[in-house]
């Protein structure tokens, strides 16, 4: 079912790119995908992070991934998928409260998204400066309000021995790329 849910996010995601750059976007839920897979996690929750953005990017709706990929993965899916049609502030409280009170499954996704995409960002800050943040909907300090708040609240009902070892790389990364 991974490659099934790989092939998918590679036609849906097809001539997308990253902010930034001209990489192929499906690098980025590859990535998401391949650290999920590295924690152990299961077949669904890595199926749900190649497929995690299908839905909010492309013409896919969640009915779509329950039919090919079953209901948990839809469920996965469902959860990490932003309504475009909200503020961006209200989108962003919206999945801190997610993170704060979902699941396991779901903190493991929102979190591993949120780190490739803080890496992608640090990279493109070393490249470009300042300019790399111009094409976010939000500046340098809504975006660490934003990372920040997601990182606070990944603990939340989650013992010690749940914990990847990708919340402490998130937690060390919010600092370096926001200077705190």
């Amino acid at each position: 079912m991974k490659e099934k849910a790989k092939s998918f996010a590679e036609r849906a995601h097809h001539g997308q790119t990253r902010k930034n750059s001209n990489a192929p976007y499906v690098t980025h839920p590859i990535r998401v995908a391949e650290r999920l897979e590295k924690e152990g996690c299961s077949e669904e929750l890595i199926c749900a992070a190649y497929l995690h953005d299908v839905v909010e990017d492309t013409d896919y709706k969640i009915a779509d991934i329950e039919k090919h990929f079953g209901n948990k993965v839809a469920e996965l899916v469902a959860a990490h998928t932003e309504d475009k049609s909200k503020s961006w502030e209200e989108r962003k409280q919206h999945t801190i409260d997610t993170v704060r009170e979902g699941s396991k499954d779901v903190k493991f996704l929102i979190v591993a998204d949120k780190l490739d995409n803080l890496l992608g960002q640090e990279k493109d800050v070393e490249r470009l400066g300042a300019a790399a943040w111009k094409n976010f909907n939000a500046g340098v300090a809504k975006q660490k309000w934003y990372n920040q708040s997601i990182c606070e609240a990944m603990y939340n009902g989650l013992e010690e021995k749940h914990v990847p070892s990708f919340f402490k790389e998130y937690e060390d990364l919010i600092k370096r790329v926001f200077n705190n």
